[in-house]
């Protein structure tokens, strides 16, 4: 994945920017002065720098100049406003490799990005002794594991999951609204941006929207963008991204979240295809397909009053309806190895599967976090281990004990007749039983120190949903102590 570096004292033009080209399969880095840009440089090269060219502690010419000395092939382009065009021309003369003027088109940037790395690909520059660092600074080089993946999403191997792909097929080339359901974490937004790769808008912006992150006041300047001056601290103009995403497709992930007075504005643009800046008085037409996502039924949401029922008809054209993870148990390994060969590639490292105790732990617990606790499962996993395998050590306590902890294996609260919340028979939750204590060698008074130490840390991280930090907290100790403490009693079990 190509490596882009952002770099703009305009914390709004790069969370944008930053969100759009991750859609577009780029890796991206954000820094909001050039001191701290050059600093990162100077420890990893990106692919291709986009550099604003006012920044608050120096200018564009002084970024290029610095970057130039450490990374002399690299495609470095500048965003500029009208009224610096000449000073954009001087820039190029010092090497720049194009400019692109505010306020930034998705379309345009993307071609010219596109064009500095194919041109780039095309002229051999010698590697210096920098260029050749691991992905992670004191890494060793990679050794041979599962291959790095070819694809950024994969899609299991079950009945249900070859269902969800005909379905994909089927709605990809229209230009119907769609409704994906699934628990957090299981993957709504890889099949949102599937049906985007397949439709006849592939080529144009795929954004992605996380509406339970957007808070009330600023919900309405996120989606359809500002006037300069429209409230107080608004002193740019802002894109929104429905803007963004014109010709393209905008993915809203947790509709049900969205404030009601924007649900209102909202409907306007699913009606008319019209949005109309904060403070602005001019319509702006737009042209784009809207897929949104939920964790909740929005019939039931609707009836209850949290979400506009006229809104809930506009999208509810096409609906997918996505398993979670336990529900989907023969995909466990696959998801698992997919995670494993990108965090060998991150981390330089080779390792080759994991472990059969490893493999049964990760078949057998429910994951209600889904594919994104796994993910981070074995990010975790492969940063522990030294070795060929991955070992069950290398796990977190409440994955390798979650049989002795008593935890239910019921899932996340869920409206009503939301069957696809369902446990399946093989994961139904287990008789209720005492919780199992360690097996104890002797009658120590240290073995019993750890037996009621043991219980404790049980009852805090039930309490807290397994959050060390929360259950941490509860014991009144930090967050180090209690990991030391179940480390311990792991030791004492000859774990």
């Amino acid at each position: 994945m190509q490596k882009i570096l952002v770099i703009d004292d305009d914390r709004d033009m790069c969370m944008l920017l930053n969100r759009f080209l991750t859609r577009q399969h780029f890796e991206v880095t954000e820094m909001y002065n050039g001191k701290k840009a050059l600093e990162f440089m100077s420890q990893q090269k990106p692919d291709l720098v986009l550099c604003d060219f006012r920044l608050e502690d120096m200018d564009g010419k002084q970024v290029l100049t610095k970057t130039r000395e450490m990374y002399p092939g690299i495609p470095f382009i500048v965003i500029t406003g009208y009224s610096d065009v000449k000073l954009a021309v001087e820039i190029l003369k010092m090497g720049a490799y194009d400019y692109v003027t505010k306020p930034v088109f998705p379309d345009e940037i993307l071609i010219t990005i596109r064009k500095a790395l194919d041109a780039a690909s095309r002229i051999h520059v010698p590697q210096s002794s920098e260029d050749s660092k691991s992905p992670i600074p004191g890494a060793p080089a990679r050794r041979q594991g599962i291959e790095p993946p070819k694809e950024k999403y994969i899609f299991g191997n079950t009945p249900e999951m070859k269902n969800i792909l005909k379905q994909i097929e089927l709605v990809s080339p229209t230009n119907y609204s769609v409704i994906i359901y699934g628990e957090s974490g299981s993957g709504k937004e890889a099949i949102a941006s599937k049906i985007h790769e397949q439709s006849k808008r592939k080529d144009k912006p795929f954004i992605a929207i996380d509406c339970g992150a957007m808070s009330k006041e600023l919900a309405a300047s996120e989606l359809f963008g500002h006037e300069k001056g429209s409230f107080t601290g608004a002193l740019n103009q802002k894109v929104g991204s429905l803007e963004l995403a014109n010709g393209g497709t905008v993915f809203l992930d947790e509709i049900a979240n969205l404030p009601y007075d924007i649900q209102v504005s909202l409907l306007r643009v699913v009606q008319e295809r019209k949005i109309r800046r904060v403070g602005g008085n001019k319509d702006i037409e737009l042209d784009l397909r809207i897929i949104v996502a939920s964790n909740e039924k929005l019939w039931d949401a609707a009836r209850n009053g949290k979400f506009r029922e006229d809104l809930y008809h506009r999208f509810n054209e096409f609906s997918i309806n996505l398993p979670p993870l336990r529900e989907r148990a023969e995909d466990i390994l696959l998801y698992a190895r997919h995670f494993l060969a990108l965090t060998n590639a991150e981390l330089g490292k080779g390792i080759s599967d994991f472990s059969r105790e490893v493999q049964q732990v990760f078949i057998q617990y429910p994951w209600f976090g889904n594919l994104r606790e796994l993910k981070n499962v074995v990010k975790r996993a492969a940063l522990l281990t030294d070795g060929e395998f991955v070992e069950v050590q290398a796990l977190p306590f409440e994955i390798i004990y979650h049989d002795k902890l008593n935890f239910s294996s019921q899932v996340p609260d869920s409206p009503s007749n939301f069957n696809m919340y369902q446990a399946t028979p093989e994961v139904a939750a287990p008789v209720q039983t005492a919780p199992l204590k360690p097996v104890l060698n002797d009658l120590s008074l240290k073995s019993a120190s750890i037996d009621a130490e043991y219980e404790m840390i049980v009852e805090a991280l039930k309490q807290s949903n397994f959050n060390k930090t929360k259950a941490a907290r509860l014991l009144n100790i930090d967050r180090k102590t209690l990991y030391n403490k179940m480390k311990q009693y792991q030791q004492f079990n000859n774990l």
